[in-house]
């Protein structure tokens, strides 16, 4: 149910709807010159770079503050109550875009980043609940679900948010955009509520720390960050699951600016192509789940990463304005995109040393969102050098090749035993 309820932030606020209302909003903020100053004139930069300024700094405070919030959930008795407040402040701050209106981007902005923080800490803190939850055998299947849930709930919220947008009129876009915003703190909100109900604390397997919970966190993350050496085959995994996910993060955010600049599609056909996505990533994490129980986690990322070599092959060779070629294509990343995420968080669950599972996941998350400019970073210089969208999309290849290199090198059941678990049947 978590998985339900955050996904709407992910796909009405981010992929969606926030860039562009943002960035209109900066616009109208702007002085003659086109520029925008934040925190009292200290900085004053572009309107049109507030939205990725914003994402990424974002993405520099999840680096500190999601690996100590690990690492306080570990040694907490109330961790459900952490993920309780941590998803409610990042609704709150969600539904409080409902006042993003005129030239108060610098509202906006600091809105996102209480709420994307709030998202990604929460996040870790859910996280950490899978290897308490399931049993190793169990925890593919789990994970898929999960996804699988995530995927249809962000899903049909930015359904009813489409047709409202389709059925308004243009001359009621924007009205209809921030409303939709505002739809999705209290979809968060609300089913939030629905794991705080059926979800029960555990035990902390490394015990209750006798001094302050916050204190102790942060020292323990630091011991983490030491230790880590100890456990060389899940350092692997994560660094793989950096690359390859980098790729996936990256394909995902510029699709639609694939789409726009060089295959020439409309707004509202790039709109249904997105929910598209997100409806067929239900199926697909189910899909990519039980070919996980049949050959194995492992051997199926390793499949779905050879699928996304072949998205991005048919993206640089399609033709421009071919809709049924896109759709296909869309179909093809929503079949690959839940059931690669999910499967790579239920191997990684079985590398953590237990009682650590919420710090461990904390330097996942890094490697999620910690680490997704390497991806827009490579696309925008191969855009700089050639002035073609397409040599940049298929840029993003490597990423693929090399996440899969790394992978496979990845001997798992030594590196599960390794971590001190058993390893599921297969693999």
């Amino acid at each position: 149910m978590y998985d339900w309820a955050n996904s709407a932030f992910a796909t009405t606020v981010v992929t969606a709807f926030l860039g562009p209302y943002l960035t209109n909003i900066a616009n109208n903020g702007a002085d003659t010159d086109g520029n925008v100053t934040v925190l009292g004139g200290l900085l004053t930069f572009s309107a049109g770079s507030l939205w990725p300024y914003i994402t990424a700094l974002s993405v520099i405070l999840q680096v500190v503050v999601l690996p100590v919030t690990g690492a306080i959930a570990d040694r907490s008795l109330y961790k459900k109550q952490i993920l309780g407040v941590l998803a409610y402040i990042g609704s709150a701050a969600t539904i409080c875009l409902l006042f993003l209106t005129g030239d108060r981007y610098e509202l906006g902005a600091w809105l996102f980043l209480i709420a994307n923080v709030a998202l990604g800490a929460s996040v870790v803190v859910y996280n950490s609940f899978l290897p308490q939850i399931a049993v190793e055998k169990d925890r593919d299947k789990v994970s898929s679900r999960g996804w699988a849930m995530g995927y249809l709930g962000g899903g049909l919220l930015f359904l009813f948010n489409l047709i409202a947008l389709l059925m308004g009129g243009a001359e009621n876009q924007e009205e209809i955009a921030r409303w939709s915003l505002v739809s999705a703190g209290v979809w968060w909100a609300a089913f939030t509520t629905f794991t705080m109900l059926w979800l029960r604390n555990r035990p902390p397997l490394e015990g209750v720390p006798k001094g302050p919970v916050l204190t102790d966190g942060f020292k323990q993350f630091f011991r983490t960050l030491r230790g880590l050496k100890a456990f060389p085959l899940t350092l692997l995994f994560l660094v793989a699951f950096l690359i390859y996910n980098d790729g996936i993060q990256t394909v995902i955010a510029l699709a639609g600016l694939y789409g726009a600049e060089e295959l020439g599609f409309e707004l509202t056909e790039l709109m249904p192509v997105i929910l598209m996505v997100q409806i067929l990533a239900f199926g697909g994490a189910l899909l990519l789940g039980w070919l996980a129980s049949r050959y194995g986690a492992k051997r199926t990322v390793l499949g779905s990463l050879v699928a996304w070599v072949a998205i991005l092959v048919v993206a640089y060779v399609m033709p421009a304005g071919n809709l049924g070629l896109f759709l296909a294509l869309g179909a093809g990343i929503g079949l690959v995109l839940g059931g690669s995420q999910a499967l790579s968080r239920s191997l990684f669950s079985q590398l953590i040393p237990k009682g650590k599972e919420g710090e461990y996941f904390g330097l996942y998350e890094i490697s999620d969102k910690g680490t997704s400019w390497l991806g827009p970073l490579l696309f925008g210089l191969a855009y700089d050098l050639t002035g073609s969208y397409r040599i940049a999309i298929i840029s993003l290849i490597i990423f693929f090749v090399a996440g899969f290199l790394l992978l496979l090198a990845v001997p798992m059941g030594r590196a599960i035993r390794a971590a001190g678990n058993t390893p599921p049947e297969k693999l």
